[in-house]
């Protein structure tokens, strides 16, 4: 399976992997925050404006990015929840170019890559932050790139499964059915129930990345009705 939108694709094969991803609650207890006067500083503080400078080799990291972090913890973590004979693939979307119909007669390779790796998918999960009330550019301009050239679409017919996590305690609701109405044009059947608005707060994962026990029994659920 693959999972998207983190874009990911799924398959009966290997176990699910394992993931050494930071997220934004390991910031806060493992780095010091700080802001531009040196004062320390806890992640409510820069309400998504400002960069966090840590001594952590990347330096700066925005809030967005470790709210991103949340997402590709949940979309490993749901994989471990899965029957031990599914394979799960978290798919690169960062480097593909911007959609220009222009390019539909010669597609970078990052754009066939990312069709193939659909093609070769049985299923997809789409695990998908929120940005202003809709799904994040990138995975708008990761589906456009796959649904061309017109008549040649990579979505057709493969099932998916569709869940997010945000700090807001929506959940990322609006992003779903926004990506929902997207998803019924290219002819991707979704899952409907149950849906899957995770609130991202402390609890949700636990020390070794799962889902956290307050969360599992919801969870494990959801991942049932979608495989």
């Amino acid at each position: 399976l693959l999972a998207l939108g983190l874009l990911a694709a799924c398959a009966p094969s290997e176990p699910a992997f394992k993931s050494t991803d930071i997220t934004g609650a390991d910031y806060g207890k493992n780095f010091a925050l700080t802001d531009h006067h040196g004062q320390p500083r806890t992640l409510a503080d820069f309400k998504g404006k400002v960069v966090v400078q840590t001594d952590w080799p990347a330096a700066l990291e925005t809030v967005s990015d470790q709210v991103a972090a949340a997402g590709r913890k949940l979309a490993t973590a749901l994989a471990r929840l899965a029957p031990a004979d599914f394979r799960f693939t978290q798919v690169r979307l960062d480097d593909l170019p911007l959609y220009n119909q222009d390019d539909d007669g010669q597609q970078a390779a990052s754009v066939l890559r990312l069709k193939g790796e659909i093609k070769a998918a049985q299923g997809l999960l789409f695990v998908t932050p929120e940005y202003n009330r809709s799904i994040p550019g990138v995975l708008k301009n990761a589906i456009d790139h796959a649904s061309r050239p017109y008549g040649q679409s990579a979505w057709a017919g493969k099932p998916a499964g569709v869940i997010g996590a945000s700090v807001g305690a929506i959940g990322t609701a609006m992003a779903q059915q926004h990506l929902r109405n997207v998803l019924a044009y290219l002819d991707v059947p979704t899952l409907g129930q149950p849906e899957g608005f995770i609130h991202a707060k402390e609890g949700l994962f636990d020390a070794d990345g799962g889902i956290g026990e307050a969360s599992r029994e919801f969870l494990q659920g959801w991942v049932n009705q979608y495989v």
